[in-house]
């Protein structure tokens, strides 16, 4: 075990404005695939049609994930950052080169594969679809994959800028991805197209947002990068640092991916729209993960990539990072318990989207709320590991979660499918009342997927607790940043029950934003007057505001 050295009084000057950035990529990124999803929900509706889009859409995530950020964040990030901190130009040129190589080669190979194989594909990630929902996800599909090879290369855009410290273009460029499809989706709404060439051209938007996402990034890219040169050359014992990290990686990360294709697979056997609504509230419940989460894990990763043998520095960085995690994800979470149906519906109720698909979603989202502390927490922890060098243990403890979400699942998702929504109730379909209507309703099926992504996150919380405490010496269980926010969080969900009795008369875009506000404020100011630091990120830009306003 590696020598610790004196922990700093001080946090790393470098962390905050650092995982701000990011933030501050990723919200805009984020707020452009909500506005993203009210189009789709408004102008495709939860349907057959948006179900195909979303299988369709399982490949090229599935692709991106398995070799773009979350692989390169393993296997590339640290090893180029310390070329980059040790200021190896020509060697650091030469493993993006080869990396990059590697990527497009065989992203390439199976991006072909899959274009010529959509059909069996579909028929195995969705064997509920049949007929006309089937075909029409295979001609999605082939779509759609044609520009895996360019999100990958996006992804390893993201790695060469974040080990650069270039942290906000690589995290806003998405939202031209996104915009692509905002575009698109607007003229299907004006030109009134059916719901069929919608999500058709909204595939092809998909394919011209990832051309526009790659070549933003490229031009900075090639200004931080030296004698930058494609290649296949593996003989660089940096490169084979960087592909026997790989590896262990990508299987972890294909284990968590084929997770995602048995939700799908199971989805497509339930009732008509769980496909849709479960990616609905997904994309809900990722958005602070995103952003409180994810923006930290990426801003550390560098830089504990850089002090990777020093275990008290790590701790210390972990730590810091993770009280500002809790602090965020906290409210989040209890808000989406409390107003998920507000929040739900002044984003998505409008158009094709019923009353009765928010309060699906809200019931899902709301149930996926449980497990955002652990998910939030795993991130950095996965990135702790990942800057000491290790890669099998997560790559295991992925396989754990699999197994507990899809056991969960199946034994839930059949039994609460028997429960439908409708008039914001929840009845049997075998009601009477529900002759002729009960098939087009939204189930309660998703309900039990998520309770098994819920029990798959604990699950990987703790054992990569486990693990960090047993690779780095000093190391505390992220859990205790949790603690003096418990009491600021409680009160902050009775005073949204509370509020939403008394404004629930209101609409949705009024309410979520009143909801919010009044019990984000409160929340805040209990959690600086306990002592919570981080409380400060949110009360020193409204005191500015104030004292600026009086001036």
């Amino acid at each position: 075990m590696a020598e610790t050295s004196s922990v700093p009084t001080d946090e790393p000057t470098s962390s905050g404005r650092s995982s701000s950035l990011v933030a501050a990529g990723i919200l805009l990124s984020r707020l452009s695939g909500l506005v993203r999803e009210a189009c789709l929900a408004a102008f495709i509706g939860a349907g057959v049609q948006l179900d195909a889009f979303r299988v369709a859409m399982r490949i090229p995530n599935l692709l991106q994930n398995l070799f773009g950020e979350g692989v390169l964040s393993a296997s590339f990030i640290p090893v180029y950052s310390e070329l980059v901190d040790q200021e190896e130009t020509e060697e650091a040129g030469r493993v993006a080169g080869a990396v990059a190589g590697l990527l497009l080669l065989v992203t390439g190979v199976l991006s072909a594969i899959g274009i010529v194989l959509a059909g069996p594909i579909i028929s195995l990630t969705a064997p509920g679809f049949e007929g006309e929902t089937h075909d029409l996800a295979v001609s999605l599909m082939r779509i759609t994959t044609a520009g895996i090879a360019i999100l990958v290369l996006s992804a390893w855009c993201l790695g060469i800028l974040n080990s650069h410290r270039q942290f906000f273009l690589s995290y806003v460029a998405p939202v031209l991805w996104n915009t692509a499809q905002i575009i698109v989706l607007v003229l299907v709404g004006v030109l009134a197209w059916t719901t069929t060439k919608g999500v058709k051209a909204v595939a092809w938007a998909v394919l011209a947002g990832s051309v526009a996402q790659f070549l933003v990034q490229l031009p900075k890219v090639l200004g931080l990068v030296q004698n930058l040169r494609l290649s296949l050359d593996r003989r660089s014992a940096n490169v084979a640092t960087v592909i026997s990290r790989f590896t262990p990686t990508l299987l972890g990360r294909g284990v968590v991916q084929i997770s995602a294709f048995i939700d799908i697979a199971l989805a497509s056997l339930l009732a008509e729209k769980a496909v849709s609504n479960m990616a609905f509230a997904q994309t809900l419940y990722i958005l602070p993960i995103s952003l409180f989460a994810m923006s930290v894990a990426a801003a550390e990763l560098p830089e504990l990539s850089r002090i990777h043998d020093d275990d008290a520095l790590i701790s210390h960085r972990a730590q810091a990072g993770q009280r500002r995690i809790a602090f965020f994800i906290l409210f989040t979470a209890v808000a989406y318990v409390a107003v998920g149906d507000v929040v739900v519906g002044a984003l998505l109720e409008r158009g094709k989207f019923t009353p009765d698909d928010t309060m699906a979603v809200w019931f899902i989202l709301g149930v996926l709320a449980l497990g955002l502390p652990a998910i939030a927490s795993s991130r950095l922890l996965q990135n702790v590991m990942y800057a000491k060098g290790e890669t099998r243990g997560p790559a295991l403890i992925a396989l754990a979660k699999v197994v507990v979400a899809t056991a969960v699942g199946l034994a839930l998702m059949y039994p609460l499918d028997k429960y439908l929504i409708f008039g914001r109730t929840v009845m049997s379909e075998t009601d009477p009342r529900l002759a002729g209507v009960a098939s087009t309703q939204p189930h309660l099926g998703p309900v039990g997927l998520a309770a098994g992504l819920v029990a798959s996150a604990w699950t990987e919380y703790f054992l990569l607790s486990r693990l960090a405490r047993s690779r780095v010496v000093g190391f505390l269980s992220p859990l205790r940043a949790f603690g003096p926010l418990a009491l600021p969080a409680a009160l902050a969900f009775l005073i949204l029950t509370v509020l939403k009795l008394a404004v629930g008369w209101l609409p949705a875009l009024v309410a979520a934003p009143l909801l919010l506000g009044v019990a984000g404020l409160f929340y805040t100011s209990m959690s600086f007057r306990r002592g919570v630091d981080e409380a400060s990120l949110v009360l020193r830009p409204i005191r500015r505001a104030i004292w600026s306003g009086r001036s």
